[in-house]
């Protein structure tokens, strides 16, 4: 468990970094006063004054931020601040400021998946097998080695994307176009649903494993930055629709558990499967902690980004005071919520 602790910081530390280094990076670029760029929360361990800014490590090692100056002002008083200050600036420019971090967080993945992939073995979407003659993908006359190419007028580049399609079919027909011989054909395939484990199933086992070389690294790289944002946004579909609970959600606890049993699984095979397993790990992580910023949602980068917007239609800014309010009952919300999750997380790792 130590070394997962130890892990999970690491990935961790480098989430929040990456993140936050976005916002830092481009609101230097416009100029605009960064008072304090910190990782972690609470007590500072360390801190060092640069030129205009504070920089320090917090006990907590959970988030961080970039503060800009006037940034989070709610009292809505003349301030005297210059026209370096983050309310001051430019609208695009704070519109890019915003951004900067999840974007970040996706270039931040697409460099470390060109790592993994250059480095590990890609499961193209070729059927392996089929489970038996009755299964669902039998009916549709799928066989072992035909190459899945879409499925719903969807281009599928890896196995798991074909299911995580089933997994949002809801049992309703899939249309798979795929590729045998040489020669594409199409089928409709309509998933069995399984009473004992109350979901749908396919019918096949999928995955052919081969490396991928030279340029099309790069491509496959993105497909696999692409596939974890599918998953993301969809999962937050499933759980907006509340076909998800609050147990499938996972904070900081439930993330030691993951990394520690995804550690305990690989770390048999040798040093290096543990690297590009957490590697793996930190592109999906890096990917949702993208998107989940750009929710709009007070207190996220979204919902700021949400306001600058508004201030673009309207010609000017909401007034600060209510947009700080706003943000203020979001962060109350948003920090209510993630207690609920360490508890949910807390009594998940007891058991």
């Amino acid at each position: 468990m130590l070394v997962s602790l130890i892990i999970f910081f690491v990935i961790f530390g480098i989430l929040v970094t990456t993140h936050e280094l976005g916002h830092f990076l481009i609101a230097k670029a416009n100029g605009i006063r960064v008072l304090e760029f910190m990782i972690g929360m609470g007590p500072a361990i360390f801190k060092k004054q640069r030129g205009e800014t504070l920089y320090s490590i917090r006990l907590i090692p959970f988030g961080g931020a970039c503060r800009f100056e006037g940034e989070d002002d709610i009292d809505g008083e003349d301030h005297g601040y210059d026209e370096r200050s983050f309310p001051n600036a430019n609208v695009w420019a704070r519109i890019a400021v915003l951004f900067g971090g999840p974007f970040f967080n996706f270039i931040t993945a697409i460099i470390l998946a060109v790592v993994v992939v250059a480095n590990s073995p890609w499961a193209f979407p070729v059927v392996s097998g089929i489970t038996d003659e009755n299964s669902a993908a039998a009916e549709a006359g799928l066989q072992e080695g035909d190459l899945i190419v879409k499925v719903d007028g969807e281009r599928i580049h890896l196995a798991s994307e074909v299911t995580l399609i089933s997994q949002f079919s809801k049992g309703g027909v899939m249309q798979i176009d795929y590729e045998r011989d040489g020669q594409l054909y199409h089928t409709d395939l309509t998933p069995h649903y399984d009473e004992e484990q109350g979901r749908y199933f396919m019918g096949i086992y999928l995955g052919k494993y081969e490396r991928v070389t030279g340029p099309k690294v790069l491509a496959y790289a993105w497909y696999d930055v692409l596939y974890y944002f599918k998953s993301t946004y969809r999962s937050l579909a499933l759980l907006i629709q509340g076909r998800l609970s609050l147990g499938d959600v996972s904070g900081p606890v439930g993330m030691v558990k993951i990394v520690d049993d995804t550690y305990e699984a690989v770390s048999p095979y040798g040093l290096s499967s543990v690297i590009l397993t957490m590697l793996e790990l930190l592109i999906l992580l890096s990917v949702n902690l993208g998107v989940m910023n750009l929710l709009p949602l007070p207190a996220l980068d979204g919902g700021r980004l949400v306001f600058q917007f508004v201030e673009v239609l309207r010609g000017k800014p909401v007034p600060r005071e209510k947009e700080g309010m706003v943000h203020l009952v979001g962060m109350v919300v948003l920090m209510a919520f993630m207690l609920v999750v360490v508890i949910s997380d807390v009594s998940k790792f007891m058991k």
